[in-house]
């Protein structure tokens, strides 16, 4: 990947520690990587929630995955949602079973882990996109959402029906297969919670570099103490070369979606990255996210 030198000035990027990825990230894996996020999709990977209650009510042959716990899921989930429960196993099982001639809707909860994976199986060449909100904050919210919902449990169809590299899909494996190590620290899921990250800001703890992706007028007008500004968008992993190898970055945008997808791919590239729950926070997901829990923004 080629380092840029000079860096425009709105993005802000205070570099703390200036790393180029080498020797365990393979090239098939950095060329995915690296080629989506420079061919960033104009709905970002993503449909919203009332569109996608839409299309479910309108009985369009949809292939959803709820990446939900399966107890969770058995309570009610979306009509056809196939479960594949977010941890170690499941999901990096049942890659070659996934279609390539359709779109893959995925949700959780928020759409943070969901949005993890969407970025995943697209590095992997498959076209996913993630349910915005995921259940809690989007589609339950929706109005009618339950004529869509059923009880009933979906399975995979079975037999192989895609074709991963066999790099990416080692990368993936070893991505889903780390959540065992960090599912009793406070870096579960590959995220952090608020609270946390306050108590590490307010500590000046060096180990950390807080990376936000929200767009440069948005970080202009607020953003966490001692953050860098990579902006979401077409052309960011340029910079991507330029983040310490060193140190815990922690991503955030606005709710912790986009911020997903990023710390998939940083993850894949070599770099300890966790998503910030909740992101800086909006009104659509209270009362998750750094502003909405009321932690300090500077300019």
């Amino acid at each position: 990947m080629k380092r840029k030198i000079i860096l425009p000035l709105f993005l802000l990027l205070v570099v703390m520690s200036v790393c180029t990825v080498v020797g365990a990230v393979s090239s098939t894996v950095e060329d995915a990587v690296m080629n989506y996020f420079a061919n960033l999709p104009a709905d970002n990977s993503m449909i919203k929630q009332d569109l996608f209650v839409e299309k479910v009510k309108a009985g369009e042959e949809l292939f959803i995955l709820d990446i939900r716990q399966p107890d969770v899921y058995n309570q009610g989930h979306v009509k056809g949602a196939i479960n594949l429960p977010w941890g170690p196993t499941a999901i990096a099982e049942s890659l070659e079973q996934l279609p390539t001639d359709q779109t893959i809707y995925v949700y959780c909860y928020t759409a943070q882990t969901a949005n993890q994976t969407v970025a995943l199986l697209n590095f992997a060449g498959f076209e996913a996109k993630s349910v915005r909100f995921g259940w809690n904050l989007g589609i339950s919210r929706v109005s009618g959402y339950e004529d869509i919902v059923e009880t009933k449990q979906n399975k995979l169809a079975g037999g192989s029906t895609a074709v991963v590299e066999p790099e990416i899909k080692t990368a993936l494996v070893e991505y889903y297969a780390g959540l065992a190590d960090v599912k009793d620290t406070m870096f579960k899921n590959y995220k952090i919670s608020e609270d946390i990250l306050n108590m590490l800001v307010e500590n000046e703890d060096d180990d950390i570099m807080i990376l936000s992706v929200r767009q440069a007028k948005d970080f202009a007008k607020g953003h966490i103490a001692g953050a860098s500004n990579i902006p979401w968008g077409k052309g960011m992993q340029e910079y991507f070369d330029q983040l310490p190898l060193d140190k815990k970055i922690v991503v955030y945008c606005y709710t912790g979606q986009t911020a997903g997808q990023v710390v998939a791919g940083l993850r894949l590239l070599g770099y300890d990255a966790v998503s910030l729950n909740g992101g800086m926070g909006t009104a659509g997901n209270k009362p998750y996210g750094w502003a909405n829990k009321g932690y300090e923004v500077v300019q």
